[in-house]
Order: structure tokens, then sequence, then C-alpha cells
């Protein structure tokens, strides 16, 4: 629904129909949720050419920006703190010889998609609602939902205030029962408050450096995306990790994503001739650890850890069997970051049969792992004794609906639309005779 609704707007301002589109998500998403999104995209109506990481796209935002002031090649992190999704992006930007040839590759990535704006909007809901039951006693607000929904208005309103000021103060007439509230906040309460969350936010940021081997001193910009970033403790605790560096505020950290999704949305349909936009080269890596299940208790053996560029070169391990005379293998790949599979995703399996009965531990099977540069991954595993094979090919599109349930979905969003005009045609009528 709401990409069908962005569909819409695009198409009122352009005067045209839009057909295809480029959608950013959470790099943390997994490939379940990247193809839910693909599907979502399909049902409004869209043809999806590509599936971009938010922060990936705020830096082709601000490469494009930065590439006709040097030539130099740049270390570009990507802050990414939105609403519901922290996102880091490590990536090195380089022009190459050709200004118009750049080359974006992305190094690391990491954060949480249970960590944003919303997270801090509880933290002081909490903090209220103690407020309240301290103040009236024997009074609990927690069932009435209304209220509870008038308070997160009213905290989240405060929080915004509280970017520009250093106090504020939360008033809602008749909470509950007909008692009125107010309470005076500050910025180092709202700060003490949600500390831990911030906490959170520079471990995602260590991890990320650490994964792509950077010091922090190695690192050229620091990008701020996404409307929490605007939160003065956020902006401080960057300084201070990277040693007062002065953070880059040269792009809306509100429209930067979809900025870098039109750039590149432009690039795959070759209409790069007005000059804006040159040919670009974006080298993505994988947000989740590939592996396989290898024992009876269900451990995950990583064939291809998190952040591995893409394409990759072919991955290879050896396994055996778990049982004597096993003439049979099944091999179920994962993604996650889990040491249990059961805590992982299962992307695909198949049988590798033909194996010559021994005891357990003794035959040699060879799995390999390859992704290609459109993010397709081949699994293969071969008995080493009887040179017998069997294969998976997992691709972008694994896991998607079929296109007959798409197709079905897609008529109920236009028989939902068009029995919510004629409802809102109904109640229209109704008001300008009441009036």
């Amino acid at each position: 629904m709401v990409l069908a609704k962005m569909k819409q707007t695009a198409e009122v301002y352009l005067g045209m129909t839009v057909k295809n589109a480029v959608i950013t998500v959470p790099v943390y998403f997994s490939n379940s949720q990247r193809q839910a999104t693909i599907d979502a995209g399909a049902i409004a109506g869209l043809n999806v050419m590509h599936i971009i990481n938010e922060p990936t796209a705020a830096a082709i935002a601000y490469g494009l920006d930065k590439m006709p002031v040097t030539n130099k090649g740049r270390t570009v992190l990507v802050f990414d703190l939105g609403g519901g999704t922290l996102d880091i992006s490590l990536l090195s930007i380089d022009p190459g010889l050709d200004i118009d040839m750049a080359l974006f590759e992305v190094k690391a990535v990491a954060g949480d998609t249970h960590l944003g704006g919303a997270d801090f909007d509880n933290e002081m809901v909490k903090f209220v609602l103690r407020e309240f039951i301290r103040k009236h006693r024997k009074i609990d607000i927690r069932s009435n939902q209304r209220a509870l929904r008038r308070l997160r208005t009213a905290c989240e309103r405060a929080k915004r205030m509280l970017s520009s000021t250093a106090q504020t103060t939360i008033e809602i007439d008749s909470l509950h029962d007909g008692i009125d509230f107010s309470s005076t906040i500050t910025r180092s309460r709202f700060e003490e408050l949600n500390k831990d969350l911030f906490s959170s936010c520079i471990e995602a940021l260590e991890k990320c450096l650490l994964d792509a081997k950077v010091d922090k001193s190695s690192v050229h910009d620091v990008v701020l995306v996404g409307g929490s970033t605007r939160i003065p403790k956020v902006q401080s605790m960057l300084q201070d990790f990277f040693n007062g560096k002065e953070l880059c505020r040269s792009i809306n950290p509100d429209e930067a994503v979809a900025y870098g999704a039109a750039i590149q949305a432009s690039v795959l349909s070759g209409e790069t001739s007005d000059g804006m936009v040159g040919d670009m080269v974006l080298l993505d890596v994988t947000p989740l650890s590939l592996g396989i299940e290898v024992d009876l208790d269900r451990m995950m053996s990583v064939i291809i850890p998190r952040n591995t560029a893409i394409p990759t070169t072919k991955k290879k391990e050896g396994f055996s069997t778990r049982f004597d005379n096993q003439t049979s293998v099944l091999v179920q790949v994962y993604e996650g970051e889990g040491t249990s599979t059961k805590d992982n995703y299962l992307l695909g399996k198949f049988v590798l049969i033909g194996i010559l009965p021994a005891p357990r531990g003794v035959p040699r099977i060879d799995v390999t792992f390859d992704i290609d540069a459109n993010g397709v991954l081949n699994v293969s595993a071969e008995d080493k004794t009887t040179r017998r094979t069997n294969n998976i090919t997992i691709t972008n599109h694994s896991g998607r609906l079929c296109t007959e349930e798409i197709e079905r979905m897609a008529l109920e969003v236009e028989r939902y639309e068009g029995k919510g005009i004629k409802s809102k045609k109904g109640r229209g009528s109704k008001s300008r005779r009441g009036r």
C-alpha cells in the first residue's frame, strides 16, 4: 500500500506512468525480507529493477556531490539512524582515471534492525508513565490504549524539541479519567534514559570498522543520514569517537537515501546523457553470513562470512557423514549470524546421493559456495570418492511469491482501493448534507 501510494504520487508529479523502481532497504534485511519487498513492489504494479542498501544509496548521493571537488579516492562512513533501524556502511569512493566513472565499493556493513527513533520514544514513554503513576497512585493508565497513543505522540514531539532546546514540557489535557498531565524533561535526562541505546550505536560502529579492518583515523568523511541523527547526543558521540572530526551535513538526511536510489535508477535505465550522472560501478557485500548445517546439534558452519565482497571467489569446505554406512547427505543452506541454524534463515536444500557405505567421518564431501555479480548464490556438493555431485542455485528472486499469487494480490489491492474511494465518497456526501 505504501509503494502504491508513492507510485501514484510520482505519477501525478511527473504526468506519466511509472513502471520501474529502485527500492532501498535496511542493510541488515535478510534474503526473505528483500524478496518480500520485491513482491510488494510487484503487487503495487512496479518492476523492481534493483534492491539497494540504504546507507549505500546515501553514499552514492554524497559521492556524486563530492566527485567534482576532488579526483582522489575517499573512505566514507555512512551512519544511518532512522525511525526504526540503524544502518552503518563503510565505503571507498574512487573516481578512477575518468571523472565520469566512479567506483563505489562497500567494505563492511553493520547495524540493528530494532534500534531507532521509536526506541528513544519508548524510553520517554516509560519515564512519563512512571511519573504519572507516582503522582496519581492507584491509577493504572497502561490499559488505556488511547491515552498511551496520545502520550507517545507527545513524547515524540518533546524528543524533537530537545534537539534544539535544553528542556521542554510534556503537557496532555485529560490524559486519563479527566486528569491533566504535565511534566518537564531536560535534554540531559533524555540522554540518561537512552544511554544504553546510544552505546549500542557506538558498538555497531566499532563492529563495522573492525570487520573492514579499517582504523577510524583512515575515515575521510562521516555522513549523517536519517532523522534521528539530528539528536545532539548522537552527533557529539560520533565526533568524540572520530577524535573531533567534523561531520558531513551537506546532504539532507531525510532525502539522501531516495536521492541515491534515483541516481542508481538513472544509471540502470541508461539515462545519463544530461551530464549530471556519469557511469557508476557499485560493488556491494553480503550483509549476513552464509553456511550449512553440519551436525545433529544444528550448528551452523560459516562458509562465506558477512561483509564478503560480491562477486566472490569460490569458497570450499570439506565435510563428512554423520552416521555409519550413510549413502546420502542433506545439504541445507542458511544465512544469519546465529551459531545454531535454528536462529538463522533456511535459503534452500538439496540431497547428494550415491555415497559409498563407510564408517561415519570417512567419506570426503566438498561443499562449494559461489556468488556472482548479480547476487546469485550457487551451492554444490561433491563426493570426492565417487565424483557424484548435486547443487542448488539461490537467486535474488528465490522464495518469491509465484506470478499467480502476485496477480491475485494486485487485484485485491485494486478492489480495496475501489471500495476505499466509494466509502470516502459516501462519507463525503453525508457530511455535505449535514453541513
